[in-house]
């Protein structure tokens, strides 16, 4: 603060107004910093109430990019470095700038490879996920096997993958196709500290999942006849304990193939399941309550609203 000069020849009440002026300065310095940190924006306000919050703020158009915010990078990791699992490709962001990232292991279908859910990986990573989409250990493996190939896959990624440092432990999730989407059920199951599970037209033996407490959003599809929903993904969804955020979208038009291509409304709905449940990020829930209501892609949606997560 500039000290107010005096002087032996002026009189004393002339260095009132420059202290005033002083604290008037002050005050309105103060003022606008208030309200700066009020202005500067929503989502930086909020992400100070959430330390997993990342990336903008989202809008419709950002969750059916097909590249969200984050620039993303790739590695592959060989069956042969790896034990409980098969490798895979790891898609994470590039940044570090945001801290550690919540992190997704997902899993191929009855005889399929990781080529065959491979569109996963850049896409959720760009939206801030690390993301691992594996080979399992033969390709016949059955869902309680890739339930533990999935949870192998996350040990491995937190434990001792090149990327575990950009990873946050606490936040992990799972998804699969078919009999790896019965598989993501059989992971939730066995591991309840998962954040989230997503289960894409799921195919299991096992129709009924009340031991689950992962937050669990099931794709089906309406012309599935590999995993019809009337004996599969709609008997998983009623049987997940109703006290369960939970969801079960039925993909209109769609195949029991379908997650196996880019889909906008599968990235969609898990970009934001994702988010909302791994990141704790409330400003995804826009994008799930309301329920969403059915539409070209959408058969029919149910789920429990609001989310208490």
């Amino acid at each position: 603060m500039q000290h107010p000069r005096t002087s032996t020849t002026a009189p004393a009440p002339r260095t009132r107004p420059t202290r005033r002026a002083g604290r008037l300065a002050t005050l309105a310095a103060a003022v606008t910093a208030v309200v700066g940190l009020t202005t500067l924006g929503g989502p930086a306000a909020h992400g100070a109430d959430n330390p997993y919050e990342r990336g903008p703020a989202p809008t419709e158009s950002s969750i059916e990019a097909l590249r969200g915010p984050y620039t993303v990078a790739e590695t592959s990791v060989s069956r042969l470095a790896v034990t409980g699992f098969g490798g895979g490709t790891i898609y994470y962001p590039t940044s570090t700038a945001d801290g550690t990232f919540g992190a997704v292991a997902v899993s191929p279908g009855y005889t399929g490879t990781q080529s065959s859910i491979a569109w996963l990986g850049p896409r959720l990573a760009s939206q801030g996920f690390v993301v691992f989409t594996i080979d399992t250990l033969t390709t016949l493996d059955q869902p309680d096997s890739r339930g533990n190939q999935l949870l192998a896959a996350l040990d491995y990624l937190t434990g001792s993958s090149s990327v575990r440092n950009r990873i946050d432990s606490s936040r992990l999730g799972v998804m699969g196709h078919s009999m790896g989407g019965g598989g993501s059920l059989e992971a939730a199951k066995t591991r309840p500290s998962l954040q989230a599970a997503i289960p894409l037209t799921p195919w299991n033996l096992d129709k009924t999942w009340s031991e689950i407490k992962t937050p669990t959003l099931i794709f089906g599809a309406d012309g599935d006849t590999i995993a019809p929903v009337a004996t599969h993904s709609e008997p998983f969804y009623t049987t997940l304990p109703s006290s369960l955020d939970r969801a079960y979208l039925e993909l209109n038009a769609a195949t029991h193939f379908t997650p196996n291509t880019s889909n906008t409304t599968i990235a969609k709905y898990s970009v934001s399941w994702l988010k909302r449940f791994i990141d704790n990020d409330t400003r995804y829930e826009q994008f799930l309550c309301p329920l969403p209501r059915p539409s070209l892609t959408i058969e029919e949606y149910r789920g429990n609203c609001p989310h208490t997560s």
